[in-house]
C-alpha cells in the first residue's frame, strides 16, 4: 500500500489521465539506440536530467532552456538525457521531449509515473527511445503489459526498483534495463548502501543503472566500482545555471574509473 508523496503523485496521474486525449500520427519520430552497456573496464555511461523542480529539492535552474540544456548535456559527455514529462510535481511535460530531441543527437528516456499505455503512446510521439516503468507504481501483471506495450512501440522499457523485492519482481517480468533508485519514493530518504546492495544482487545478463544521489568524482568512482552500467546525474546538474563544467568533471571521474 503506497502512502505520502507518491499515493499523491499517483492520484493526480489518474486524474489527468481521465482527460487525456493523444493525437493519433501515422510518422513517428525515428528512434535512436539506447547503449548503456559497458564491458568490463570500459568508464560509467553517465545519463543527465532535465528537470525543473522536485518535491526533494524545490525549484532547480530555468536558466537555460529544455533545449539548451539538452546541448549542453551532449557537449559535455553524457550518453543520454533522462526529461521529466510530470508537470504538477516537477514542471516537466511531454513537449520537452521533443524540444530535447531536436537539440541533441542523445537518446532520450521519458520519465513520468507511468501507468497508463496513452503515456507510453505520448512518449513516442514526443521522441522518448526509452521510458520509466517504476515497480512501486505497478503491479506485476501491469507492469508486463506496460512492457509489453513499450516494445511494440519500439521504446525500450527502463524498469526502476529501490529494493530486493522489487528487483525479483522485475527480473521474473523479463526486464532488461533496470535502474536501482537510491531514494524511496514514500519517504524521500537517501541510502546509498541499500542501493549498492540490489545492483549487485541484479543477474549480469541485466543492465544495470544506479539511480539519484551521485553528485561527485567520488561518488562516480565509487559507483563504477561497485558493478553498475550507468548512473543517472539529476539534481546536482540541475542546480547549475551551465552544467557542462561540472558534468566534464563527472565524465572524467567516469573515464578513470573502472570496473570492480
Amino acid at each position: 500500500m503506497m502512502a505520502g508523496l507518491l499515493a499523491d503523485i499517483l492520484a493526480e496521474k489518474r486524474r489527468w489521465l481521465g482527460e487525456l486525449r493523444v493525437p493519433r500520427s501515422s510518422e513517428l519520430p525515428s528512434l535512436r539506440p539506447v547503449r548503456l552497456r559497458r564491458p568490463a573496464g570500459a568508464p560509467l555511461r553517465l545519463i543527465t536530467e532535465i528537470k525543473r523542480r522536485s518535491p526533494s529539492a524545490g525549484a532547480l535552474s530555468t536558466k537555460l532552456g529544455v533545449a539548451e540544456r539538452a546541448a549542453a548535456y551532449e557537449r559535455a559527455g553524457a550518453c543520454m538525457v533522462s526529461v521529466l514529462c510530470d508537470t504538477p510535481y516537477f514542471d516537466g511535460g511531454y513537449d520537452h521531449l521533443s524540444l530535447a530531441r531536436a537539440a541533441c543527437s542523445l537518446p532520450l528516456l521519458c520519465k513520468d509515473f507511468i501507468i497508463d499505455e496513452r503515456q507510453l503512446e505520448l512518449a513516442r510521439a514526443h521522441g522518448a527511445d526509452a521510458a520509466l516503468l517504476i515497480v512501486r507504481c505497478l503491479s506485476r501483471e501491469r507492469l508486463i503489459d506496460l512492457m509489453r506495450t513499450a516494445r511494440s512501440l519500439e521504446l525500450v522499457p527502463f524498469v526502476e526498483v529501490a529494493t530486493l523485492d522489487e528487483a525479483h519482481l522485475a527480473v521474473d517480468a523479463g526486464a532488461e534495463l533496470i535502474g536501482v533508485n537510491a531514494r524511496d519514493l514514500d519517504t524521500l530518504a537517501m541510502d546509498s548502501t541499500r542501493a549498492h546492495q540490489v545492483l549487485e544482487a541484479l543477474p549480469a545478463s541485466v543492465t544495470r543503472v544506479h539511480l539519484s544521489g551521485v553528485k561527485s568524482p567520488n561518488d562516480v568512482e565509487r559507483v563504477a566500482q561497485g558493478g553498475a552500467d550507468a548512473a543517472l546525474i539529476g539534481e546536482v546538474l540541475m542546480r547549475h545555471d551551465d552544467p557542462e563544467p561540472l558534468l566534464r568533471t563527472l565524465v572524467s571521474a567516469a573515464g578513470n574509473s573502472h570496473a570492480g
